[in-house]
């Protein structure tokens, strides 16, 4: 089995200490979104890899060593401010962090993920450039590869477009950043890839993948994994541990925080020593061990 840890939530950012936890503790149970009184209950002795999915690796840096299971890890790290991000911590300390990271578990299951692309009077191509070779340029020698993406028409960014003031990327757009992101990562000895992107980019040296493929799945764990049929994205089938509306970030482009108000109540609804990231097992839940 794979963790997604998490594509619902930011669990290394604010729920670090409650996924060590279960981890500790050997199990953690799952709600599922769609029917909530089924609750999924993981073994951490059936896990054969871990993905951590973050903008701030630095509160889990401590426990990493202890984990003694096959670990990729993804930061997400984008040039937005405080109007798009409102509550990530500085890309100065990201760096840092995604430094140890690297330095932990090493360079080769360290991947960072520029994403996602928009563009407004702000944020232009040209100011996208700049920030990608920073990028790079600060973490040579700790990174090999970065996955792109672009914004994606979600309920959240409907919502924010007063905030995002999103501009079509035309043709020569794309071009413009295929060309010139794949020779600044190539400067700095990276690859790049779009992540299951309709724009194909691998004319200009982009490799054309996705998030985790049953390729890289296979590298870490030795097993094959089926297609992830439910969301059809090509990726090795995960199980995700997180919880929707849970997110302090807060990010206007997101999608797992369709609902801004109900974050509030479930961070409140929080609890470290919980089997359930949000809330606790209720009587009549429905406990189905997941293999």
């Amino acid at each position: 089995m794979i963790l997604n840890v998490s594509g619902r939530t930011d669990i290394v950012a604010f729920y670090s200490k409650w996924f060590m936890n279960r981890y500790n503790e050997g199990y953690v149970d799952v709600r599922n979104p769609f029917y909530p009184k089924l609750v999924s209950r993981i073994f951490f002795d059936d896990v054969d890899l871990i993905v951590f999915c973050t903008k701030n690796p630095l509160p889990i840096l401590k426990y990493l060593k202890d984990i003694d299971k096959s670990i990729i890890f993804q930061v997400t790290l984008t040039p937005y401010f405080k109007d798009i991000e409102p509550n990530v911590i500085s890309k100065g300390k990201i760096i840092e962090g995604i430094k140890e990271v690297s330095k932990i578990i090493g360079v080769s299951n360290v991947y960072v993920r520029y994403d996602p692309i928009f563009i407004n009077d702000r944020y232009n191509i040209d100011y996208h450039i700049k920030s990608f070779k920073s990028l790079c340029e600060k973490l040579n020698g700790y990174v090999n590869h970065i996955i792109i993406s672009f914004i994606d028409d979600y309920k959240n960014v409907r919502n924010n477009m007063n905030v995002l003031r999103l501009k079509k990327i035309d043709d020569e757009g794309y071009k413009t950043i295929g060309e010139n992101f794949s020779k600044i990562a190539l400067e700095f000895g990276m690859s790049v890839q779009t992540c299951f992107e309709e724009k194909d980019l691998s004319n200009y040296g982009f490799i054309k993948d996705v998030c985790v493929s049953k390729y890289l799945a296979y590298k870490k764990t030795g097993k094959n994994f089926p297609k992830w049929k439910s969301r059809g994205c090509g990726c090795a089938s995960m199980s995700d541990i997180g919880f929707y509306n849970s997110c302090f970030h807060l990010c206007k482009y997101c999608y797992a925080n369709y609902d801004e108000r109900k974050v509030n109540d479930n961070i409140k609804n929080h609890d470290d020593n919980s089997s359930l990231l949000i809330g606790h097992l209720k009587e009549d839940d429905i406990i189905k061990i997941k293999k």
